[in-house]
């Protein structure tokens, strides 16, 4: 070894020994600080916890004071004085919500969603006090909570509020809302500041829980729950996923996704992420009616988080939102985010006709009328007209088989035998096809009606504009209409009677007597006759009772207009002399086969060469 090379080796030595002496007395000059911090803190707890005794002997202790005697020691002497801090409350508020915070959590504290009532006329919270509780988790040089501690507030105004949770190392945690005018949106910035030396490299990511209560906002239960539950989507996707449609449910979701709804029936709280949340666990419970009654209270939503997090990069900012408004469409669409997909308008047939035929319909008719009641008298009636071409074309269906009914008959009396049903069968296609009958051409003009039907049964108990809309003896089209009340629940009816619904279940009855006598006397259709007339009324009314007066109205409404089709059509359009008249005009043409008859046919030969197979063996 020569001596340039031992010398190196000599003064990285001396450099190493030096740098270590160093560390070591910074190493003990912090830990002396630290040590009369924590001494200091240590003397603060026991005052409190002395101070705490003392109130409690004499039986002052207020009810939401936090219990020095179960509190934890915090390594960091400001989170220790963070956690024992009284908290105060703050107000940010537009001409949309109304939000008060609490300083313990730098979380929302209450939500007024304004310009609409409770049930009771009261001022509609969606967050009642002490009923949400909002904490990030995440370890910085300690394990802690945010919820647990009492933030400091640097900034406030009508708009804004800025709250920070300050660090004995001078970084801070900091979370900042504001509010913009017209707007049902909070948005949110959750920061780390000068936190580098407190939160270590390694940690990657934070935890989020939410918990809230969702507080009973309507008149009927059953409705309110049906429609009420918990939404999340995951970006990229036609719409959200959804949990626990009424019913107590919970899941695990590993995949990234961008944000999550607690939905009510008419109002929600959604939130959602800048970039995406990571994975969470959704928990949905549903108290019982008579807690709903007596407390007050709906359901009980959770949902614990976790959301990326770039430790030892400088500042870090974590942007999210919060929509705390009406399930209104056009207001949710506005936000470009897919929230308006979590209003219950059904699939994509029926959620088809309903955002392009309902939707447009019921809004254009309600900026011109505010009796919703008309509103929906009106639409019934254009719903109407623009089936009217199938309902004509089921009726001359209908009309047909009732000029063939004899013909048919004695084809039942020919073919009694099960034996002969293919004979049967063959008969009447000939049959049909003399008097001009599609087999389908009564069933497919009520199945393409169908999507409407269902996409009527979505859309009245979804829509908010008919939320507390009186009409007639109903106080709420968004509810039951209750004439009587029992006191009592009886099973499958409830604990009142429904006027539209029973209007809509006789209307029903009759109507469906009306066209039960166009029914064939076949043995075979007296189910299907007793289905109709007595079964479907009866399990309507059952269904419709606790649901939207709106529904039952709608319903009742287009029997009543039905009916009154019915005897136009028959009367004037389809008359019996009119169907005969084109039926011999079809009995003079060249008669061409159908598919559908001529692949019949051939069944019917292949099964005839069987039978004789048979009998010759």
């Amino acid at each position: 070894m020569n001596k340039s090379n031992l010398t190196g080796f000599v003064l990285i030595f001396a450099i190493m020994m030096g740098f270590s002496w160093y560390q070591s007395r910074q190493y003990q000059k912090q830990a002396a600080a630290q040590a009369q911090l924590d001494s200091i803190a240590r003397v603060e707890q026991m005052a409190a916890m002395a101070m705490d005794s003392m109130k409690r002997a004499q039986g002052i202790v207020p009810e939401n004071e936090v219990n020095v005697m179960t509190m934890p020691a915090y390594k960091d002497s400001m989170l220790t004085e963070a956690r024992l801090a009284s908290a105060s409350f703050h107000k940010l508020e537009n001409d949309k919500i109304e939000i008060e915070f609490t300083t313990k959590g730098a979380q929302p504290y209450t939500v007024k969603i304004k310009d609409y009532k409770a049930y009771d006329s009261t001022d509609l919270y969606l967050i009642k006090p002490q009923a949400s509780e909002y904490g990030i988790s995440l370890f910085a040089g300690e394990n802690i909570n945010t919820k647990d501690f009492v933030f400091q507030v640097a900034e406030h105004n009508d708009s804004t509020i800025i709250m920070q949770l300050p660090f004995a190392g001078g970084g801070y945690i900091q979370q900042k809302f504001w509010l913009e005018s017209g707007s049902y949106m909070m948005q949110n910035e959750l920061s780390f500041v000068n936190m580098d030396g407190i939160i270590p490299r390694n940690v990657s990511m934070l935890d989020i829980d939410w918990s809230v209560v969702i507080p009973r906002l309507e008149k009927g239960y059953k409705n309110e729950k049906q429609y009420s539950k918990l939404d999340f989507y995951y970006d990229g996707d036609k719409k959200p996923e959804e949990i626990g449609r009424g019913r107590d449910e919970s899941e695990r979701i590993d995949t990234r996704f961008k944000w999550f709804a607690f939905q009510q029936q008419f109002f929600s709280a959604i939130m959602t992420a800048g970039t995406e949340f990571s994975s969470a666990d959704f928990s949905l419970k549903f108290y019982s009616e008579d807690e709903y009654k007596a407390a007050g209270n709906l359901m009980a939503c959770s949902a614990n988080l976790r959301s990326d997090f770039q430790a030892g990069s400088g500042n870090v900012t974590i942007p999210y939102q919060f929509y705390f408004g009406p399930n209104d469409y056009r207001t949710l669409k506005s936000y470009d985010q897919k929230y308006e997909k979590i209003i219950p308008l059904g699939g994509w047939m029926v959620g088809w006709f309903s955002r392009l035929v309902i939707i447009p319909c019921f809004d254009f008719l309600g900026r011109f009328i505010s009796n919703y009641g008309l509103v929906i008298l009106l639409m019934t009636i254009f719903i109407k007209l623009l089936i009217s071409p199938l309902t004509i074309k089921s009726y001359k269906s209908s009309a047909k088989m009732q000029v063939i009914k004899p013909e048919v008959d004695k084809l039942n009396a020919k073919y009694p035998n099960e034996k002969d049903a293919m004979k049967k069968q063959q008969a009447m296609m000939d049959l049909y096809q003399k008097a001009g009958i599609s087999p389908m051409g009564g069933c497919l003009p009520m199945l393409l009606q169908m999507p409407i039907l269902f996409a009527m049964f979505r859309f009245f108990p979804a829509s908010i504009e008919l939320r507390q809309q009186k009409f007639l003896w109903a106080d709420d089209l968004s509810a039951y209409d209750s004439i009587v009340d029992f006191g009592f629940n009886i099973p499958l009816l409830g604990d009142h009677l429904s006027l539209f619904a029973l209007l809509m279940a006789i209307t029903m009855f009759i109507y469906s007597k009306m066209t039960s006598s166009q029914m064939s006397d076949d043995p075979n259709m007296a189910g299907m006759k007793f289905m109709s007339v007595w079964l479907m009324p009866i399990m309507m009314f059952f269904i419709c009772n606790n649901l939207s007066a709106a529904l039952s109205y709608y319903y009742l409404l287009s029997n009543i207009i039905t009916m009154g089709m019915t005897w136009y059509i028959r009367k004037f359009v389809v008359t019996e002399e009119k169907v005969r008249a084109d039926m011999m005009l079809r009995a003079n043409q060249p008669k061409k086969k159908s598919k559908w008859q001529q692949r019949l046919e051939e069944a019917q030969k292949m099964q005839e060469q069987m039978q004789k197979q048979q009998r010759h063996k």
